[in-house]
C-alpha cells in the first residue's frame, strides 16, 4: 500500500489559502465516502481501487511531522510508499515538480516532517503557489488565498493525475511526465 500525504492547515479559516494546496489534491483524488480518523493526527481515507490511502493531516502545517509518523507506524509503510504533496513558493504558480527527496527547503511543513521522520529521502510532489510581492510577508502570503487569475493556473487534476502516475509506476515515471 502507498500513501499519499496532503499537506494543509484544517479548518475553515485556511480552505482557500495557497498553503492547502496538499489538501485539494487529496479532496480531488478521495472518492465519495467517509474520511476516518484511524490515526490519531489525521483524516484517512483508503482508496482500494489504487492501493492507495490518502491522508489529510489534522495537526497544522508546522507539526505535519507528527501525522506522517503515526500513519506510517499504524500501517507499516516502507518510505517509497510515502508521496507529500506540499505547496512552494519557489516554483511558478500552477507548475508542479515531482523529487524523489531532499530539503525541507524553508518550508516548515516539510522541515517538521524530516525532523519528526528523521529522514529526507521521501518523494514529494511540490506545487507552485508562487512568490510574495513583498519578500516580507511569506506567512500573509501562504495563509492568503490565490488572486483569481492566479487560481485558474492550479490544476490540481494535472497533480493528482501525477500522484496516480506515481502510485503505480514510481517516482521516476512521475518526474518524467510531470516535472
Amino acid at each position: 500500500m502507498k500513501a499519499v500525504f496532503g499537506l494543509g492547515n484544517p479548518g475553515k479559516r485556511y480552505a482557500d489559502t495557497r498553503h492547502n494546496v496538499g489538501y485539494w489534491v487529496i479532496d480531488h483524488l478521495a472518492s465519495p465516502g467517509p474520511w476516518h480518523r484511524e490515526a490519531s493526527y489525521a483524516w484517512i481515507m483508503a482508496k482500494n481501487d489504487e492501493a492507495l490511502l490518502l491522508v489529510k493531516p489534522t495537526t497544522y502545517m508546522n507539526s505535519s511531522g507528527i501525522a506522517l509518523v503515526d500513519v506510517v507506524e499504524r500501517f507499516t509503510l516502507e518510505t517509497e510508499d510515502i508521496l507529500v504533496v506540499v505547496d512552494d513558493i519557489h516554483i511558478n504558480v500552477g507548475h508542479v515538480r515531482f523529487r524523489r527527496g531532499g530539503t525541507h527547503g524553508g518550508h516548515n511543513g516539510l522541515r517538521s516532517i524530516i525532523d519528526e521522520f528523521d529522514s529526507s529521502e521521501f518523494a514529494r510532489l511540490r506545487i507552485g503557489v508562487g512568490q510574495p510581492s513583498d519578500p516580507l510577508d511569506l506567512i500573509g502570503h501562504v495563509l492568503g488565498a490565490f488572486l483569481p487569475e492566479e487560481l485558474s493556473e492550479v490544476d490540481v487534476g494535472r497533480a493528482s493525475a501525477g500522484v496516480l502516475c506515481w502510485a503505480k509506476l514510481g517516482i521516476e515515471s512521475a518526474m518524467n511526465e510531470f516535472n
